[in-house]
């Protein structure tokens, strides 16, 4: 592990052999973000199997809070047991699930216009709402006297789609020019990590659009809003205080855990690094400043040994 480095003005600290063993017998309670935390892609970064699982060995609560809208919880099911985690429908907090599940809550039982994946539209059938609009809307030239609103849509879900453009902008905000229609974002991302220097523009640009043109707000469901942390505390029973958020994103994933009152460890594998960070403690801005975490580490897997340790010295107790 790095040497610690204590920043001034805000206090992020490295772990490390001082400071670890306390930081690990804060939290009952794990949440954690999965790409660039526990995976890149579809390759699990080293050890972070190995450590999640140990948190479910020492007792700990693990829950796996994700802004990707393209997958369903089975599907994430699925891919956790693949990549050797332990995991059930349960464990899952993803933005397709909750977008559904919050319209579930007020009782809707209308159409839903969607602009995203089919991981939305499967966890809409799975809580009984029907929907429409999911996959290419190819330009017509005649599409402004083609296109009649359907009565039965009552709400407009955005989340990421690979197939967006003009005519899905148009319809999305002709539906939310009824202030009755509910508009649910299922997170504000803006970037997706990439290689080869390809700038991949995520769901929070398709969201900031639909809110420009329809001149509405969207709710959000996603980090690094609270709705996510509601639906856990309701549900779970869970206690800040005794919470530990897991990240790569300073201004989604520590943000989400700053503003829920979690201690936050940043992870560098992922979009953050610690040149962010440092400007980030340095700013005017109050918000920005709320991106910075309470501690820092280059990986997940770096915590394996001391978890392990910390394993043998509760087995160790239990004998007496």
């Amino acid at each position: 592990m790095a040497k610690t480095r204590v920043m001034s003005a805000i206090n992020v600290k490295a772990l490390t052999n001082q400071n670890v063993w306390k930081f690990l017998k804060s939290f009952d309670t794990v949440l954690t973000d999965c790409d660039g935390v526990l995976w890149m892609y579809k390759t699990p970064l080293p050890h972070s199997a190995d450590v999640v699982n140990l948190f479910h060995r020492l007792g700990k609560r693990v829950f796996y809070v994700t802004n990707n809208s393209t997958k369903t919880r089975d599907d994430l099911v699925e891919k956790f047991r693949a990549l050797q985690f332990e995991a059930t429908k349960d464990d899952i907090l993803c933005t397709a699930h909750l977008s559904a599940s919050y319209l579930q809550s007020l009782g809707f039982r209308k159409k839903v216009y969607v602009i995203g994946s089919k991981a939305i539209g499967k966890e809409l059938e799975e809580a009984g709402i029907s929907y429409c609009g999911i996959g290419p809307d190819p330009i017509n030239q005649n599409m402004y006297s083609v296109f009649k609103k359907d009565p039965e849509v009552a709400a407009v879900i955005v989340g990421f789609d690979e197939h967006f453009n003009y005519p899905k902008m148009v319809k999305a905000a002709t539906y939310l020019n009824d202030a009755n229609v509910h508009f649910i974002g299922t997170n504000t991302d803006q970037r997706d990590p990439a290689s080869n220097d390809v700038v991949i523009p995520a769901t929070g640009c398709l969201v900031k659009c639909i809110e420009n043109c329809s001149e509405r707000k969207a709710m959000i469901v996603g980090k690094p809003d609270k709705y996510m942390a509601k639906m856990l505390m309701e549900q779970s029973n869970v206690d800040p205080q005794r919470t530990l958020m897991i990240g790569d994103r300073g201004n989604t994933d520590i943000l989400f855990g700053n503003r829920c009152g979690f201690t936050t460890l940043l992870v560098l594998t992922g979009v953050t690094a610690l040149s962010d960070v440092e400007r980030w403690k340095q700013s005017d801005r109050p918000e920005e400043r709320n991106f910075v975490p309470n501690y820092y580490i280059d990986a997940l897997g770096d915590l394996l040994p001391y978890l392990k340790k910390l394993e043998t010295e509760m087995s160790q107790i239990r004998k007496i």
